[in-house]
């Protein structure tokens, strides 16, 4: 039971990388398509948007399902998505095969991370989540340079053909390899959690949706800005991104250690650091060697970005919540992505692609003011007797 776990965190990866391969490949895409690089955005915002809008109530509709038969189904349909992405003969056709999946994202985290805790037992339950958790980095450093790197090899369809396989991998892992597992449809009221009436968690998950907005207001046409502001070739691009991605492994690392001793001061720090990183690539954009630097530690602070936002907001959460959280969680960070490309993208169009960054400033600046709110605590769980009246 305990390598299905592996196996989840194989999906993970898969699934993160059809959302982010796009990333490297917008110019390309806006190219063949004759559109403009803000409405290639859409790729990313779109998907995202229909995350966050629909991820709470497929998670729900979806709750009675088996859970090796949901993921399963999950990954079907993301393998479908990039090939018809790969065949789209137009930006329409692309833009609603990656909408397709979008409505079932959501779903495949709160069931993987669910049932990798299930299946590893009480003791082992957080190393389990955390494994599920890691095909989510790897994807984000990884994922997007080398499918960047195959559609500059190969031409954009091999990005999707890339993402495609890594999915049909993990479903053939899933099918053969995890046991069946039997849905838990007990509802989060007659567990007891009333944490979601907390004030203080509404402060922490709005700043969340603030802070993923200003890492992707400009992450998300980071190829972009390096090809027209730092005028780097497809090849260094992909480099870059490859470089993004590795610093940033090293990076998720020191987060989690840092976020281990100090999870206040650590979001702090992440946020002010990001805000200076931005304000320098504004200044250093057109100079190639100070670019290559800077994108090495911009890709170690970006990286643990969703580690720190993750655990900001479910730090105080008592343990009886942990589960109604983490199940908005997806919507939240997507909702961010979703406001981020959008406000990224309304400034290239009006300003040029060097201005960018400004979109990110203010609203990194906004979530690291909010990160000092200070509102009532978590109330304590309802009594069961008062839920079943």
């Amino acid at each position: 039971m305990k390598k299905s776990i592996y196996f989840m965190a194989l999906g993970a990866f898969g699934i993160i990388t059809t959302e982010f391969g796009v990333i490297g490949i917008l110019p390309q895409l806006a190219e063949r398509f004759n559109i403009s690089l803000d409405t290639a955005g859409w790729l990313i915002s779109g998907f995202a948007l229909t995350v966050a809008l629909f991820g709470p109530f497929m998670t729900m509709l979806t709750a009675r399902v088996n859970r090796k038969v949901i993921m399963c189904a999950v990954l079907a349909v993301f393998v479908l998505s990039n090939a018809l992405s790969a065949l789209a003969p137009n930006f329409t056709v692309l833009m609603i095969a990656r909408i397709l999946p979008a409505f079932l994202h959501p779903v495949f985290w709160a069931v993987s991370v669910s049932a990798a805790a299930k299946a590893a037992g009480p003791k082992e339950a957080p190393k389990a989540v955390s494994i599920v958790m890691a095909g989510l980095s790897v994807a984000t450093v990884l994922g997007v340079p080398v499918t960047t790197y195959a559609a500059d090899l190969y031409g954009w369809q091999a990005s999707f053909v890339l993402a495609g396989i890594v999915n049909l991998l993990a479903l053939a892992a899933l099918m053969i390899g995890v046991p069946s597992m039997p849905a838990d449809a007990k509802t989060a009221s007659e567990k007891g959690e009333n944490v979601l009436a907390s004030p203080q968690l509404w402060v922490k998950i709005v700043a969340s949706i603030v802070a993923v907005a200003g890492m992707f207001a400009t992450y998300g046409y980071l190829a972009g800005f390096l090809d027209k502001v730092s005028h780097m070739s497809g090849v260094q691009v992909s480099i870059m991104l490859l470089v993004f991605g590795a610093t940033g492994i090293v990076g998720n690392w020191a987060m989690g250690i840092a976020l281990s001793k100090n999870v206040q001061a650590t979001t702090r720090w992440f946020l002010a650091s990001l805000i200076v990183t931005h304000v320098l690539a504004y200044t250093l954009g057109g100079l190639f060697v100070p670019m290559v630097v800077l994108l090495s530690v911009w890709g170690f602070i970006h990286t643990g970005g969703f580690l720190v936002v993750n655990l900001h907001v479910t730090h105080d959460v008592p343990h009886h919540g942990l589960e109604s959280v983490n199940g908005l969680l997806p919507s939240a960070f997507n909702a961010g992505i979703t406001l981020g490309t959008l406000l990224g993208g309304f400034v290239i169009a009006h300003y040029g692609i060097r201005q960018v960054v400004w979109a990110s400033v203010p609203l990194l600046t906004l979530a690291w003011a909010l990160s000092f709110v200070k509102l009532s605590p978590f109330s304590a769980p309802i009594p069961a007797r008062s839920l079943q009246g």
